[in-house]
């Protein structure tokens, strides 16, 4: 069984990212965002896109990260890859981590590696205990060599393995416990998994182990169908948060409280005041729910 990494803790790093709205960094948007009287809770950025050792988008970044707490999101260290992590790519990864010294590090619960080929998707895992040990001996080698927790991100999945002898809840929340890792919870990957299975966001989120989640994502998602004429829904990154994912996020707010909470645009990336206004809505929601657990103390 997996055991969980003795982390040296970083005098460097902060405690963690507010409890506010925060934005995909896309280095187009940066000089609205420095010039914007609405100031954006964090920025978060993709590891890979910052793996050079200099350039272009490391000054821009560099200059954000002066005003801008920062969030390290990693897509392509493929955790539930059958093989073991490639090491050059945990290298780059540390890489990035200790030069920009980000309140927080994520990762997705998935694979994306075969042999020497990186493919173009997040691909599921199957939740067995030969996978659980596997996934968390990769988490820990993750943790030892960057020399911090990091966060998971439940995955949006289109199908499921019939070997499958947990379900997706228990073994996240298996994954944490061993671990020692946080959560990231991404709202529209819940929507779109239960809808693309067939099971209710709401059910999943009640068994979800939300006081291990330290971030929150929300996204759009498109909309097609299977081949029998069923919906099907895209994890695409590319138009608004959808109003079904909004009432879910405030149903976790009720939960949890306020949490850090990133808008992810991908694709089809608009002007930055679109940006900015999903980021406005989300931050009326910390606000609100805020309010709410101050007053439920007051009360007590």
């Amino acid at each position: 069984m997996s055991q969980s990494p003795t982390l040296m803790a970083n005098p460097h790093v902060t405690a963690g990212l507010p409890p506010r709205s925060g934005a995909g960094f896309k280095p187009q948007h940066a000089d609205a965002i420095l010039a914007d009287s609405f100031r954006i809770g964090f920025l978060e950025v993709h590891a890979e896109n910052y793996m050079g050792a200099g350039g272009h988008p490391h000054r821009i970044l560099t200059r954000m990260r002066e005003d801008f707490p920062l969030s390290v999101h990693g897509v392509g260290l493929s955790i539930g890859s059958p093989r073991g992590l490639d090491p050059a790519h945990l290298a780059r990864l540390k890489s990035v981590v200790d030069r920009y010294q980000p309140a927080m590090v994520s990762e997705h619960l998935a694979w994306s590696t075969h042999d020497d080929h990186f493919l173009n998707d997040l691909l599921p895992v199957p939740y067995d205990e030969q996978t659980l040990s596997r996934v968390c001996d990769h988490i820990d080698q993750v943790q030892e060599a960057l020399g911090r927790r990091i966060l998971l991100e439940n995955p949006s999945t289109y199908v499921a393995f019939e070997a499958a002898t947990m379900r997706e809840t228990d073994f996240i929340r298996a994954i944490a416990r061993r671990t020692g890792c946080g959560l990231l919870l991404d709202i529209n990957n819940v929507h779109v998994s239960a809808t693309n299975h067939g099971y209710g966001a709401l059910e999943y989120l009640a068994d979800f182990p939300l006081l291990s989640v330290e971030e929150i994502h929300l996204a759009g998602h498109a909309t097609d169908e299977d081949d029998i004429g069923q919906p099907l829904l895209i994890d695409s990154h590319d138009r608004p948060v959808d109003d079904v994912v909004w009432s879910l996020y405030r149903e976790v707010l009720g939960r949890t409280g306020p949490l850090p909470t990133l808008i992810e645009w991908d694709n089809d990336v608009p002007d930055w005041p679109i940006l900015k206004r999903e980021a406005e809505r989300a931050d009326a929601l910390l606000h609100l729910f805020g309010e709410q657990r101050l007053g439920l103390r007051h009360a007590s």
